[in-house]
């Protein structure tokens, strides 16, 4: 395994209070349909797809004889099986809203178990997983950058996932080292494993988002206008995957390892603000945007 530059440490922080349940507007970022629904694609597809992660996971944890991994495999399934609670939590403010989201997350489950888990090796789902493990640590460089790319939306959902990226910066070396030290997973299978996730992962949020928008009441033509505007503030270069796009490709070198990234912009102020207040997410996040803004 390549040497590490700079490890966090994997901290489950449970029984958090997004206050999730409150006044929060249907279209909660700037009143903007696509972008709200952009994120809301994200909440319903993470249960069933945390649970992806942890299973493919614990295939190989038998193998695992270092204590280290071992107590690393246990902190990423608790940070993964909270995240799952804190999004069912969220899936419900979206299921008031008249948005089936019990089909759509049973439609997600059923492709990733009776796709992924029956077709292919247990080395290659777990292969999948450090993959999309990847695109879930990188979005934080989005997020956590000058720009505030989310100012308009809700600070509690806002917070939701700036808590989210938060851990996945902390456990993104997990299924990565578990598919490489344990289910040796070569450079070949690894990097097919990548361009698979490619285009599962954005093709999922746009079927799931493309659901919620028609049972919003959206004719094909509104959804096609706002489909247009919305992948364009997706693939501009000022937008939301611009400054993903480097740490993307770095999966690709020979040799590669989530924690040769450079230190995640953002993660050292919202620790600092989460532990200074109480352990209160939202207020972390407003105060880490506050210091990241000066």
């Amino acid at each position: 395994m390549t040497t590490p530059v700079a490890i966090h440490p994997i901290v489950p922080r449970e029984k958090l209070n997004f206050n999730l349940d409150g006044d929060i507007p249907k279209y909660w970022f700037g009143g903007d349909p696509f972008k709200s629904r952009f994120w809301d694609a994200l909440s319903i597809i993470f249960p069933p797809g945390e649970k992806f992660f942890m299973t493919c996971v614990r295939d190989f944890r038998d193998q695992v004889t270092d204590p280290k991994m071992l107590q690393e495999i246990k902190d990423f399934n608790k940070q993964e099986a909270q995240h799952g609670i804190v999004h069912r939590q969220d899936n419900e403010r979206i299921r008031k809203q008249g948005i089936d989201t019990e089909a759509l997350s049973a439609w997600v489950e059923n492709f990733l178990t009776n796709r992924y888990r029956k077709w292919y090796s247990r080395s290659y789902t777990v292969a999948v997983t450090a993959a999309l493990e990847h695109f879930t640590s990188i979005i934080a460089h989005s997020m956590f950058d000058k720009r505030d790319l989310l100012k308009e939306a809700d600070p509690r959902v806002r917070a939701m996932y700036a808590w989210h990226a938060i851990e996945e910066v902390e456990h993104k070396g997990v299924a990565y080292d578990v598919m490489v030290d344990v289910a040796k997973v070569g450079y070949f299978k690894r990097v097919l494993a990548l361009v698979d996730a490619t285009i599962l992962f954005p093709v999922t949020i746009f079927y799931i988002q493309r659901k919620m928008l028609i049972q919003d009441g959206f004719t094909l033509a509104q959804r096609m206008k706002l489909m247009a505007g919305g992948i364009w503030w997706l693939i501009k270069p000022n937008g939301l995957l611009a400054p993903m796009a480097k740490a993307y490709w770095t999966y690709y070198r020979v040799g590669f390892h989530p924690w040769q990234e450079s230190e995640q912009r953002g993660y050292p102020e919202w620790l600092a603000a989460f532990n200074g207040s109480g352990g209160d997410p939202v207020k972390a996040s407003e105060q880490m945007r506050q210091t990241l803004a000066m």
